[in-house]
């Protein structure tokens, strides 16, 4: 290398030294300005990597023969073998199929629900009108799914159901919801409805609060009716949140909530009713087959991610910011 190739590069090689040097001080200074902010974000950065990045560490057991006596470093590798196992299982397909009817449910039915309602209370012009509107909106939230489950069936029991008469009387014939398999992906995605609708509101009406009002009064000008204003403001206004609510929901495509559906689930419904995470539990908890549980859920794991990525490619190429 010639004199002045050896200047120049000790020259870059200076120039980088004091740019990481200068970054290190703002850095630095940041930190000294803003502490409390970062002291206030230490508790939810070591729940993230106590409770979600930690256990991470156990999916090591879906290549292994697990023995709980060997532990860890001590139990079999057998590499692939528990997901060959899985995915030769008859009731593979069946699990999936499950998983995918409710998740497809979840997102087309459930899914646009919540900006409807957002949509409409943001319509409400009585403030306290519209805060009693919110507030029994919200509350099913808060009731467990044990409660719900028990309310579901005693809507629908065979016996002495409330609803369970008039639904025979308008089938034509006895009907039994709890036992009827048809009925399972229509109660499940109900029970979700009633219960979380309300609540996924908060997000929209919180993106709503942010529509220039201006807007508004230029389209009333220009003749715009109330629907025209909602689909040529308001929803474009929100677009971005929605896209983005859309993608996250996409990371739990396949989780359809173990205790819901666990608690719905009887020897009649079993076979429309198991998905993966009843399966997982059934496997891993009851039978003792902790790797092959593990196997089952990382698959469903790897699945959502894979959904994540191109849904999060698909909203870029539309022309989105995306989560990422």
């Amino acid at each position: 290398m010639s004199r002045k190739g050896k200047q120049d590069s000790g020259q870059q090689t200076g120039i980088q030294t004091r740019n990481n040097s200068t970054g290190m001080r703002q850095i630095m200074i940041r930190f000294r300005k803003d502490w409390m902010l970062y002291v206030m974000l230490l508790p939810g950065f070591l729940y993230f990597l106590i409770f979600k990045y930690g256990p991470m560490f156990g999916l090591i057991t879906a290549f292994q023969d697990y023995n709980a006596m060997l532990g860890w470093f001590g139990s079999k590798f057998v590499g692939w073998k528990h997901f060959q196992r899985f995915f030769a299982d008859p009731k593979f397909f069946q699990i999936f199929r499950n998983t995918l009817v409710l998740a497809f449910f979840n997102i087309v039915v459930y899914f646009p629900l919540p900006i409807v309602l957002a949509l409409l209370i943001n319509e409400l012009k009585f403030t306290r009108y519209k805060n009693i509107v919110q507030s029994v909106l919200y509350l099913p939230h808060f009731v467990s799914w044990v409660v719900v489950a028990g309310i579901c069936m005693t809507l629908f029991s065979a016996e002495s159901g409330a609803l369970t008469d008039v639904l025979s009387r308008l089938c034509g014939r006895e009907v039994r919801v709890l036992s009827e398999g048809k009925f399972f992906p229509v109660l499940i995605t109900g029970q979700v409805i009633w219960k979380e609708s309300g609540w996924g509101t908060i997000v929209f009406l919180a993106a709503l609060t942010g529509v220039d009002m201006q807007l508004y009064e230029a389209a009333k000008v220009d003749g715009a009716n109330r629907w025209q204003q909602t689909w040529h403001i308001t929803l474009p206004a929100i677009k971005s949140t929605i896209v983005t609510l859309l993608i996250l929901r996409m990371g739990s495509f396949l989780n359809t909530g173990f205790e819901q559906i666990f608690l719905m689930l009887n020897s009649m419904n079993r076979d429309v009713g198991e998905v993966f995470d009843t399966y997982v539990y059934q496997t891993a908890m009851t039978n003792g087959k902790i790797s092959y549980g593990s196997a089952v859920g990382l698959f469903k794991s790897v699945v959502c991610l894979i959904l994540v990525i191109l849904s999060n490619q698909i909203a870029k190429k539309a022309g989105e910011e995306g989560v990422y």
